[in-house]
């Protein structure tokens, strides 16, 4: 019978087999898998790839594989991205046991103990500039995610999501430190804004955001001629999913107080997951769809044209969306769905909403 250590035990030797003591490899995970599938007679009827699933999972936290981000995936459920990188073969150290005792009141060493590869002089010094840190944390101020990446790891990116360090977080995990220890800050990427002429920041209380840029320089003229739907005393330029990770520097910039935010983008499935996201992350902030102009959207449904290549078809997202519609307008975007149509924020020209003006 198949079990994860099974399959964890056999995904594991492959890569070991292919890691390269100084330089990553790349490998195809379907390749992988039909490796796993030729030595295991009942893959498919104890669901293999579920478990072959997690351990990859397992894999990429622990920093073995690194996910090429590069929007092609294995056409599986849940889906994996299509190549990982290998990373490279870590030759396995034995640390000094005293040196390690002097550290452990502030570190607990047995994840090291149990996996002893990581016990790399990389990984050590790694660990004595944390400790060095904390031992005088209480004098340091508070600092981007960047500036302390640089100054403890050596690299701006290193504890950033991303291709080249994800397993920055992992170390972390390894050494039991939580990321506000290091008394740094995710700073929220500034974004493009529109204040409506004689208004102050004091006068903000309903904000439009709009995912594409052509839309955003339409709402600035319409709200300039006192057209715009909401009447929003600002307008701040989403750039698709780049909201998602600016939209916290709107409360480093603007008064504390409750807002309304409205929220408008294309209708299809990656709009669908932008408005559902940040309404998920920030769920004390009123955040809710635009719906009058989604409403003029929807009047446009004969400029619909196709999904975009590779977006995420989240039906989770999609019903969150379509529940704030009414059973008619929520049939024709069902409709959109099925055809694989959308319909792209463009069609609200200057000339196209003083149709329903």
């Amino acid at each position: 019978m198949i079990t994860i250590d099974v399959i964890e035990a056999r995904v594991r030797s492959f890569i070991e087999d292919i890691q390269h003591p100084k330089q990553k490899k790349k490998i195809n995970i379907n390749d992988l898998e039909i490796q796993l599938r030729k030595r295991l007679d009942d893959y498919f009827e104890m669901d293999g790839y579920s478990l072959f699933y997690r351990t990859i999972e397992t894999l990429e936290a622990e920093g073995q594989l690194i996910p090429i981000q590069n929007h092609q995936y294995n056409g599986r459920t849940p889906a994996l991205s299509l190549f990982y990188w290998v990373n490279i073969k870590v030759q396995a150290a034995n640390w000094d046991r005293l040196a390690m005792m002097k550290l452990g009141d502030l570190f607990d060493f047995s994840y090291y103990e149990r996996h002893p590869e990581w016990q790399t002089e990389e990984e050590w010094n790694r660990i004595q500039n944390v400790y060095t840190f904390l031992k005088s944390s209480q004098e340091r101020e508070i600092v981007s995610v960047e500036e302390r990446s640089l100054e403890l790891f050596g690299h701006e990116k290193f504890l950033l999501d991303g291709d080249n360090f994800p397993a920055g977080k992992g170390f972390l995990a390894r050494i039991g430190v939580a990321v506000e220890q290091l008394k740094m800050v995710n700073y929220g990427e500034p974004f493009v804004f529109w204040i409506k002429q004689g208004k102050e920041l004091k006068d903000i209380q309903r904000v439009l955001i709009v995912e594409n840029l052509s839309f955003f320089h339409t709402s600035i003229k319409l709200l300039e001629a006192n057209e715009l739907d909401y009447e929003p005393e600002l307008i701040i330029y989403g750039e698709g999913t780049k909201i998602e990770r600016s939209f916290s520097f709107f409360f480093r910039m603007f008064p504390t107080k409750p807002y309304l935010f409205y929220y408008a983008g294309d209708l299809d499935a990656a709009g669908y997951g932008i408005l559902i996201r940040l309404i998920e992350k920030y769920p004390d902030c009123c955040i809710q769809p635009a719906l009058k102009i989604y409403r003029k959207m929807l009047d446009c449904l004969e400029q619909r044209n196709n999904q975009k290549v590779g977006q995420t078809q989240n039906t989770q997202y999609r019903d969150l969306f379509f529940q704030w519609f009414t059973d008619d307008e929520q049939a024709l975007l069902r409709q959109l769905w099925h055809d694989n149509k959308r319909i792209a924020q463009e069609v609200l020209t200057i000339e196209s909403w003083r149709r329903w003006l």
